[in-house]
């Protein structure tokens, strides 16, 4: 039997993943960045073959990580993790600075970010593992602290994107108990629950946001 509930407590940060040049770029929220050797320091990140940014890593050899803060915009999740550069530009009007390799780099809401060159890339079958030497690097506030997975999931009530290696259907888990109506927000599965929150959905205000997405009151449902 496989408890679920138990992978969680694997530690994770949450970062936005880059790549491509100041013509053509993407980005995506990824949980699964880490080091891998000192020297050289080798950095390791994982991306989902269906994920648009998958393909421009491979086209362009490079990716940046940009670090995300604590306090990070659900916008910016909604954004990099809910939506597919596919279908509009991710880039456009964000905070974006250009690296050693040519790579965006997304300072929004960032407090670090690295820049490597991939030198090796590994078939994990849903994803591939992409091996990047460190070519750049910088800190941009070290008073903040970093957005950890654990934090997005029990504070922020965050889910993570159904490419994301560690994604749960959430379907196929039994359904929560509750006294009160249940919504459920269809960019990225967060619930509301009346019983368990201070005021009902259906008074919240007209423009209240998906607190962990940034999706409009308009795009939950009632499940």
């Amino acid at each position: 039997m496989i408890n679920v509930e138990a992978l969680f407590k694997i530690s994770y940060g949450l970062y936005i993943v880059s790549s491509g040049n100041k013509n053509h770029g993407n980005g995506f929220i990824s949980n699964t960045v880490f080091q891998v050797t000192a020297e050289p320091a080798q950095f390791a990140a994982c991306c989902n073959k269906n994920n648009y940014t998958c393909s421009i890593i491979e086209q362009y050899g490079c990716f940046t990580v940009s670090v995300l803060s604590k306090d990070a915009s659900p916008d910016l999740f909604g954004r990099f993790g809910y939506r597919s550069g596919k279908d509009f530009d991710k880039l456009e009007g964000m905070n974006i600075t250009f690296g050693n390799t040519g790579a965006p780099i997304v300072l929004n809401d960032a407090i670090a970010y690295l820049e490597c060159k991939v030198v090796q890339k590994f078939d994990a079958g849903t994803h591939v593992l992409f091996i990047g030497e460190l070519v750049n690097a910088s800190v941009i506030d070290d008073s903040i602290e970093p957005m950890t997975y654990a934090y997005y999931r029990k504070t922020r009530k965050g889910t993570a994107p159904k490419n994301a290696p560690t994604f749960v259907d959430k379907s196929k888990l039994e359904p929560p108990k509750t006294t009160g109506n249940i919504y459920r927000c269809t960019a990225c599965g967060h619930i509301y629950d009346d019983s368990k929150e201070s005021i009902k959905f259906d008074n919240l205000p007209a423009d209240w946001k998906c607190p962990v997405c940034g999706a409009d009151k308009e795009d939950f449902i009632k499940v």
